[in-house]
């Protein structure tokens, strides 16, 4: 019985750090510091912020025109290495622009690389009277015109540079110059609007890391907890739950539009983060929406089938549960840590993937148990047919 704990305990351990060690790698491949755009693929009329803040400041008298006399217009964008948005704009958005304008469009970009850049952005977002919960990237001015993410920007951007070359063109918008914001000391930050949600994220963390240990022992050593009657049914209701979620997220992270955020969090946020996709392209969210439906078929079988499948469709539901604690303890982890962000979308899928666990537990323990009992009730007659044989 000791052999089969401690081989069931190595298994669970060398699982999960074979999983947390899969995570590690895609955090670093899809951290910022790491390129995720080619070269080639990078805007030709980007120049350093610093050049670009003093081209923009100075307002010419003369309508901007090309050298053989066409009307140009001209805007500035900022972006951020690692933002799928902001990639979407850069490779999808822009390039049929210019191409179809030539020279009679100029766009240059900002990269947002560090704070100072962020206190920037801010500082030109305050002068078109954007206010800093609503200054994300990639966040591109022509005129006066300020257009923000991946949705406005296609949805605007041609119709503005229509009307401004029928106008004669446009010239550089006017935003502060860097040197100015950079010498100009940090006033009182102004008071948020809403909850951070840090508290709920590593409170969540804690649920989550109890509820695997517990899991796990409970399970090495067979040892069920009792649950009610009705719990059998709360766990597909939950699972259905937690679909309608995962399913919210991938339509917010595969069209790239802002979420519905409530009083607590920035989900906007963390959904902009290079984190909201695995390996740089594989949403979390149509990952959650996976796991969900594999979990919801597992459980029918179990409810439904018969013998041997019955057990292990236990097993199985509570391997997935198992690894979707796992992957959900890493996303959270990164929430508070890491992007400095919480998605209480997120929060809400890993607090009900934490409660499916506990809810599999039984079931799974009792598979187990089963496994077992034929396993010795067939050593007999192997042993019959092993002497019957010599």
């Amino acid at each position: 019985m000791q052999r089969k704990i401690w081989r069931i305990n190595s298994f669970l351990v060398t699982t999960i750090s074979l999983i947390l060690m899969a995570f590690s790698l895609t955090a670093y491949s899809n951290s910022p510091a790491s390129p995720s755009l080619d070269s080639r693929k990078r805007w030709p009329v980007s120049m350093s912020s610093e050049i670009l803040a003093q081209a923009a400041s100075r307002q010419l008298q003369s309508t901007p025109q090309t050298l053989t006399g066409q009307p140009v217009v001209r805007a500035i964008m900022f972006w951020m290495n690692g933002c799928p948005h902001c990639h979407e704009v850069l490779e999808n958005v822009l390039p049929p622009l210019q191409e179809k304008y030539g020279a009679q469009l100029e766009i240059r970009l900002i990269e947002v690389v560090n704070t100072e850049d962020v206190r920037y952005l801010h500082a030109v977002a305050k002068t078109f009277g954007i206010p800093i919960d609503r200054a994300n990237v990639p966040f591109l001015i022509i005129g006066d015109h300020v257009l923000i993410g991946s949705q406005q920007i296609p949805d605007e951007l041609p119709g503005l540079i229509e009307d401004f070359l029928a106008q004669g063109g446009v010239d550089w918008p006017a935003i502060p110059d860097r040197s100015i914001v950079a010498d100009t000391p940090e006033k009182e930050a102004p008071p948020e609007t809403h909850a951070d949600g840090y508290a709920i994220a590593i409170a969540t963390l804690a649920l989550m890391a109890a509820a695997l240990i517990y899991s796990a022992a409970a399970f090495a050593l067979g040892k069920a907890p009792s649950l009610p009657g009705w719990a059998d049914w709360l766990f597909p209701v939950l699972v259905l739950i937690g679909l309608v979620v995962a399913g919210y997220l991938s339509y917010v992270e595969i069209l790239m539009v802002d979420a519905a955020c409530g009083p607590v969090g920035d989900c906007n946020t963390v959904q902009g983060s290079p984190y909201a996709r695995l390996f740089g392209f594989l949403p979390v969210g149509v990952m959650g929406v996976t796991g969900y439906i594999a979990i919801l078929a597992a459980w029918m079988i179990k409810r439904w089938a018969s013998g041997h499948k019955v057990t292990l469709a236990a097993l199985a539901v509570f391997a997935l549960t198992f690894i979707g604690v796992v992957f959900s303890l890493y996303l959270t982890y990164l929430e508070p840590f890491v992007i400095k962000a919480v998605c209480m979308w997120c929060i809400s899928s890993a607090v009900i993937m934490t409660l499916l666990l506990v809810l599999s537990l039984p079931a799974a323990i009792d598979s187990l148990d089963t496994l077992r009992l034929r396993r010795q009730t067939a050593r007999p007659g192997r042993r019959y047919y092993a002497q019957k044989k010599k």
